[in-house]
């Protein structure tokens, strides 16, 4: 980085640093910073890049920022990740692929571990003002049982996830979101799996169709959130992002610094 761009992340990372931005609020836009800062757009991408490398900054959709929640537990130091010797495809196809990894825990004399990659899936929770949420009553051959699962689908090689979770809710539901927010990434079944699972939160939306999907698409209806816990222990929310999203939602009403659900 130049001189400009470090004196701005040394800015910024000062900020963060004194508490001047709250936990779990949002950061200022880019075009703010930019503005006050007097750095242009693709230099302070590089600063808020570094930041969000460093964890001192949670990407929150398209050129949207937040400043990570407040935690009391400190990371643990002086631990020493699995060495990966190795890696050998057993199956591959479209949809799925087989691997086999040589692989050397600490301490541990190194053998072969199955990993089984998928795809790369977005997810979305699409709110109203009604404090309900867009869902879909789906079949699902494999536990062979009906359930309600939010829409989502594959992100498409060199498509940004927030692109595929608006496409996703169109094509399923035939609502399209007002706005979209990446609340996090994570891993379904991180002990074997590859899947990276991207979950947002949308708050609005207008009709624009009927499905277009007619093999993901289901009976179409917005659920009170009143009703997420009485679903949940009968074990009608169907797959690991459905409940992500919801649980985030649930846990992150009425708190300081989180927009509600309203």
């Amino acid at each position: 980085m130049g001189p400009k761009t470090t004196r701005v992340y040394e800015t910024l990372r000062a900020r963060l640093a004194s508490g001047e931005y709250a936990p779990g609020t949002k950061f200022p836009s880019e075009r703010a910073l930019a503005e006050e800062l007097g750095i242009g757009r693709t230099a302070l991408r590089q600063v808020l890049a570094r930041l969000v490398s460093e964890g001192a900054l949670e990407v929150r959709g398209r050129s949207s920022y937040q400043v990570p929640g407040a935690v009391s537990v400190t990371t643990p130091e002086g631990l020493k990740p699995w060495r990966i010797r190795g890696q050998r495809d057993v199956y591959d196809n479209p949809w799925v692929k087989l691997q086999l990894w040589d692989v050397e825990p600490p301490g541990v004399k190194r053998f072969e571990h199955h990993v089984v990659m998928l795809h790369h899936v977005a997810i979305t929770a699409v709110l109203d003002e009604q404090d309900r949420v867009l869902m879909m009553w789906r079949y699902r051959f494999v536990p062979q049982q009906f359930g309600w699962e939010l829409p989502g689908g594959i992100v498409d090689e060199g498509e940004d996830p927030a692109d595929t979770a608006l496409r996703e809710v169109v094509e399923e539901t035939g609502w399209r979101p007002k706005s979209l927010e990446h609340v996090m990434t994570y891993q379904p079944m991180i002990g074997m799996v590859d899947s990276p699972h991207e979950i947002f939160i949308a708050r609005g939306a207008e009709q624009v169709g009927s499905p277009t999907d007619a093999e993901e698409a289901g009976h179409i209806e917005w659920v009170p959130l009143s009703d997420i816990p009485g679903l949940m222990a009968r074990g009608q929310l169907m797959g690991s992002g459905t409940l992500v999203a919801l649980l985030h939602i649930l846990a992150s009403r009425g708190k300081p610094g989180v927009t509600p659900a309203r």
